[in-house]
């Protein structure tokens, strides 16, 4: 598919998607990561897992997301769960399978 908007791109990502496996990248895979859990925690889309690979990449995001949106105010602690980090694909893919597990649901890979 090709699309002439990106925001276009990010709604048909997210509606189709039944987790996120988030890899090291940029901009543009923080902004689909940062929408993913807006939506998810302003509850305008079902939860979803979001699993960030790469603890050491990701070190230094999540302790802004604790030391600084935390501790003002700006997320719950709760928020916090919107994520799992881990350090292998298969740990990922074992998250989101154990997810679904969960709520009975089967996952379609």
């Amino acid at each position: 598919m090709d699309f002439v908007y990106f925001f276009v791109r990010k709604v048909m990502f997210v509606k189709y998607s039944q987790g996120f496996i988030v890899m090291p990248g940029g901009f543009g895979t923080l902004d689909e990561l940062m929408e993913a859990m807006t939506l998810i925690q302003t509850n305008k889309i079902g939860r979803f897992p979001i699993v960030l690979v790469g603890t050491q990449y990701w070190s230094g995001l999540l302790d802004w997301f604790k030391n600084t949106l935390l501790v003002n105010g700006m997320i719950s602690e709760e928020d916090l769960n919107l994520y799992r980090v881990v350090d292998t694909a298969e740990d990922a893919v074992a998250h989101i399978k154990a997810f679904y597990d969960k709520y009975a649901v089967d996952v379609n890979f």
